[in-house]
């Protein structure tokens, strides 16, 4: 059973260029998973298929309006036999973060459902919702890029998608780590050259070069990760070690 993501949206076009490139295509092509689209112009009731309208109590901008997307989320068939989870794209949710992609991904068919003027009536967030998520603090114009950056993620942690098992394992956050810089041909460009280490063959001391940079790069740039993890003695050392070394 192939791993289902639907994205309620007001620009569908958007999602499936998306979905119809790179890994992400190749993913729905060997049914891994499958992206579709619902518009919920389809399910409105005007003639000119208008979905939003001004808010109550005044202020700026449109609201979304609940009766097109209730009944596209109420007409939203899913299989008995599947788990299925709601999620609202919106600055007021929780932060998405590689922890989330594990919870997520236990649900079977994820469907999200992306706001756009000021949002949507509160009542579908209240009523419809299961969650509700936010790439960062920062507000774009609409969910259809939080929704690509989610299901990306979510995604690639699936069996088959990525061409090496090994690929997403190794990503950075897998491990509470950022990840280790990574080289490939010609061993010298420009007068830098890459580490020699990585070309001594010695698969032990290459592991070690690796999480020596992982353990760097992390206290640098996201100390803030290594204050959850419990280092090991020799974490510790080769921290030290790239300390004096940088």
């Amino acid at each position: 059973m192939s791993k289902r993501f639907t994205v309620l949206t007001l620009f569908p076009e958007l999602i499936n260029a998306y979905r119809d490139v790179g890994v992400i295509r190749k993913a729905c092509e060997s049914n891994v998973i499958e992206i579709d689209t619902i518009n919920p112009r389809d399910y409105a009731q005007s003639s000119n298929g208008r979905v939003d309208d001004t808010p109550y109590g005044g202020g700026p901008g449109m609201v979304m309006t609940a009766g097109p997307v209730y009944r596209a989320l109420a007409g939203l068939k899913t299989d008995k036999a599947q788990t299925r989870h709601v999620i609202y794209l919106s600055p007021q949710g929780k932060t998405f973060n590689h922890s989330a992609i594990n919870s997520l991904n236990h649900y079977d068919h994820l469907i999200f459902l992306c706001g756009r003027y000021e949002g949507v009536d509160e009542r579908i967030v209240l009523n419809s919702v299961d969650s509700e998520w936010s790439i960062g603090d920062y507000v774009v114009t609409g969910g259809e890029l939080p929704a690509l950056v989610m299901i990306d993620a979510l995604a690639r942690t699936l069996p088959n998608v990525l061409g090496s098992e090994l690929s997403s394992i190794e990503d950075s956050f897998h491990s509470g780590l950022l990840d280790y810089p990574h080289y490939t041909r010609p061993a010298e460009i420009e007068g830098h050259a890459v580490p020699e280490v990585l070309m001594s063959g010695d698969h032990g001391m290459i592991a070690s070069w690796r999480r020596k940079q992982s353990l760097g790069r992390t206290y640098l740039r996201r100390p803030e990760l290594l204050e959850k993890m419990s280092l090991s003695d020799e974490d510790i050392m080769l921290l030290e070690s790239f300390l004096e070394d940088n």
